[in-house]
């Protein structure tokens, strides 16, 4: 056995959904897998992505070596933009997961400096220390692999985000041949997917929806608009293929969805016939039962196609009385006002509205494997070590109990979260320290404007107890107040009538109590106006409004 310790420490992704990364040490190099963001909660207010902190690879700058990714999802590939504005280090992926990229990088203005590289299933390939083999997987986007890491202590498989689909529409079958393989020569560690641990069973084949989309382009009686991720490029191939059997024109309204489709047509994986696509403004020119719309916008994002179409807001999308809409997702945890709002509006507009409320045949089904599956893959791989990750701290450890069940085909289960370092050498593995671990908080606009927790406490208090700004009119040559100070209030409420007039008064108590120097100072003035109004209000009304006086100098 070498001498030297395998470090194994988590950035992102263990204990809530999104920002997976993870990065893999030995010695003096570093490899990290995946890097991606999430979608802030409703507290974050006005952030638009947040992203893993990654200080720990800017601390080892020297050492990182490369990032490689599982497979195209925004939790996976999300924060690329940010971690390479820091790290300009090679990025290995698949071919479908590169083409994501490389329109991510472009928009960011950092392709031109990109160094991706294209990997392929069961071809290995070096990085430093670490041979990698990428082992084909099916999910809910197509080409996506897991990673058999060879470390000169062992194997590890990390299996990124998978189920296991016997019948994939792009025929391109999960690999559990390389599975079994490497459970024969042995695996030190495995680390697994638990999004879907709570689900028993297994989850259906993507190929378990056509039954509902074949049921709903038979009945549809006028403009059919189907909603999906837009990286859920199997269901843009069975909506073309459906469109086309019964002879509707098919129209991509939404950046996302004609980005998405355009990479998968490029790419061989959509094969759209002649003829078949139109422009979603020549919708109007043809009768309604001859259009299928495939649309963005299934989370109810408030400027997405759908959503805009929802309130008769799109330039071409216009839902009418007797359309039919599929929502061809599953609900984001946390997305459910934003959803059934949109819903409600297209009630409003009276369309057929068809969404995942679990009747069968199914209208969705998750890219993520259940209980059955998740215990194929550890009885065929039998590590030495199991670790759960992707997702919130109770699914890693029911993840956990579940393979610490497993008595015959795991060894030891080891629970870890974001930030705890895992370290492995010849006499067994351990928690061994933990490193600096968050979330960075980003504003579009530059896509790299960092939101200080600071701004987001202040933007927190505005929203809630509101901004005073008292104005003061002092004359330069005198030092005196020209007239009475006005007291303008936004997103405050006072209460009581007589709240103005006693500011007013305070604000001049404080002018007549301070002397010429203190007046000429605005610095000074400001400040014990602020201080006095302060207590003024929360004595009156126990509030803690923002305050901001502004001089104006006559």
């Amino acid at each position: 056995m070498p001498t030297g310790k395998l470090h194994i420490v988590p950035l992102g992704g263990l204990g809530e959904f999104g920002m997976n990364c993870m990065a893999i040490r030995w010695g003096d190099d570093i490899i990290v897998i995946d890097g991606g963001l999430m979608f802030p909660e409703a507290e974050l207010l006005g952030v638009d992505i947040v992203v893993p902190d990654i200080s720990y690879l800017i601390e080892n700058r020297q050492r990182v070596k490369g990032i490689v990714l599982t497979h195209g999802h925004e939790d996976h590939i999300g924060a690329l933009p940010w971690i390479l504005s820091e790290l300009n280090v090679p990025v290995w992926a698949t071919e479908f997961t590169l083409a994501y990229v490389e329109d991510k990088l472009e928009e960011h203005g950092l392709l031109d400096e990109a160094d991706l590289r294209e990997i392929r299933p069961g071809e290995g390939f070096k990085i430093g220390p670490f041979t990698i083999h990428p082992i084909q997987v099916t999910h809910s986007l197509v080409d996506c692999v897991a990673l058999a890491v060879h470390t000169p202590l062992g194997v590890i498989i990390h299996t990124g985000d998978f189920k296991v689909d016997p019948t994939p529409t792009d025929n391109r079958l999960f690999d559990l041949h390389a599975f079994a393989e490497y459970g024969k020569t042995g695996v030190l560690a495995l680390f697994q997917d638990s999004t879907n641990v709570e689900r028993k069973g297994y989850t259906p084949s993507e190929r378990a929806v056509r039954r509902k989309f074949d049921e709903v382009f038979a009945h549809t009686k006028r403009r059919l608009f189907i909603s999906c991720f837009s990286s859920s490029i199997h269901r843009i191939k069975l909506a073309v293929e459906l469109a086309w059997q019964h002879g509707r024109k098919v129209a991509f309204a939404g950046r996302s969805m004609n980005n998405s489709a355009e990479i998968a047509e490029d790419l061989g994986y959509v094969e759209i016939p002649e003829g078949l696509l139109i422009h979603p403004g020549e919708m109007k020119n043809f009768p309604p039962e001859k259009v299928c719309v495939l649309i963005s916008g299934t989370q109810g994002e408030p400027m997405s196609a759908l959503s805009r179409a929802a309130v008769d807001n799109h330039k071409h999308a216009k839902i009418e009385k007797g359309d039919t809409v599929m929502l061809s997702s599953r609900i984001i945890p946390g997305n459910e006002k934003a959803i059934y709002r949109m819903i409600d509006h297209l009630f409003r507009r009276e369309a057929h509205v068809i969404y995942d409320d679990g009747s069968s045949p199914p209208v969705h089904v998750s890219g993520h494997a259940s209980q059955e599956e998740l215990k194929l893959i550890i009885n065929l791989v039998k590590p030495k070590y199991f670790i759960p990750i992707h997702g919130e701290y109770r699914q890693l450890k029911l993840h956990a109990e579940m393979a610490g069940a497993m008595r015959g085909s795991v060894g030891n289960v080891i629970l870890i979260e974001s930030g705890d370092v895992l370290e492995f050498d010849e006499l067994g593995a351990r928690k061994a320290g933990r490193v600096n671990v968050g979330r960075v908080c980003i504003d579009s606009g530059s896509r790299t404007d960092v939101v200080e927790d600071l701004i987001v406490k202040d933007r927190r208090h505005l929203s809630e107890d509101g901004i005073v700004l008292p104005i003061i009119a002092i004359n330069k040559l005198t030092g005196k107040v020209e007239t009475s100070p006005e007291i303008v209030t936004r997103g405050f409420s006072p209460g009581e009538d007589g709240f103005v007039d006693g500011a007013r008064q305070i604000v001049m108590q404080t002018l007549d109590s301070s002397s010429a120097e203190e007046k000429a100072d605005y610095g000074v003035i400001k400040e014990k106006i602020r201080a006095d109004l302060k207590r003024y209000v929360s004595k009156q009304t126990q509030k803690r409004p923002l305050i901001m006086p502004v001089i104006l100098e006559i």
